[in-house]
């Protein structure tokens, strides 16, 4: 019969490590991988898991499809292909034993260093309001609650929303901001789009409006930090 090798799925830290563990079992060159080997027994650990109800993670998964279309293009008459694939996976497996002997390690030297825990403080929040408003709105914010006082109704929130209401700044509003910037087609900084900004949700309104454009392949962000410099994408004309 032939002997099967059985693991933990709790032993695994990801499919890497268990394709290690494999390599290790078998025997196997990690220079040169046997994909018949090595990709059998992957799936049988998947179904290991399957079989005890056990939640096999997304990565586990990916990597068995990665396996079978390097087991599929390795059957194929021209396969130059399955040399790069098998380069690919084998640095992978190289750079996450370095990172696993690493860890090790430096798990060895954490038991010999003396450990200092500072405690949590709490934190004084200020509660000064701090905005200033029109001393007209505050008049007649004061009108409209005390008579309703005394009718003994509640407060309508209506008169105070002028006071303490926040501005909701819309995406569609600074997608149309950031493309008037741009629309002469010179490179500007990244920066100067957030200078004119008066608060915070204007802030985020832009930063939302910059990630739309880049999905729809409007603008192109170069650089780094404060050097991002972003430029408009003009439109090809067929």
């Amino acid at each position: 019969m032939e002997n099967v090798l059985s693991f933990k799925a709790c032993d695994f830290e990801g499919p890497l490590d268990l394709l290690l563990q494999l390599i290790a079992k078998n025997k196997l060159n990690i220079y040169d991988i046997q994909l018949t080997v090595l990709i059998d027994q992957y799936l049988e650990q998947i179904e290991l898991m399957k079989l005890n109800d056990m939640d096999v993670a997304s990565d586990f998964l990916a990597m068995a499809s990665r396996l079978i279309y390097m087991k599929t293009v390795s059957l194929l008459p021209k396969h130059d292909e399955i040399e790069e694939l098998k380069q690919e996976l084998t640095g992978e497996l190289l750079e996450y034993q370095l990172c696993r002997e690493i860890a090790a390690k430096l798990n060895q030297m954490s038991s010999s260093i003396d450990r200092f825990v500072k405690p949590t403080e709490p934190v004084e929040l200020d509660k000064t309001y701090s905005l200033t408003h029109d001393a007209g709105l505050i008049y007649e914010a004061y009108l409209a609650a005390a008579g309703r006082g005394r009718r003994k109704l509640p407060p309508s929130t209506a008169p105070f929303t002028r006071i303490v209401a926040k501005k909701v700044v819309s995406i569609s509003s600074k997608i149309i901001y950031v493309m008037r910037n741009l629309f002469s087609g010179a490179t500007k900084k990244l920066n100067t789009l957030y200078s004119g900004a008066k608060s915070r949700s204007e802030l985020v309104a832009t930063f939302l409006a910059v990630l739309e454009l880049c999905k729809a392949n409007r603008v192109k962000i170069s650089g780094e930090s404060s050097e991002a410099e972003i430029t408009l994408i003009k439109e090809k004309r067929r």
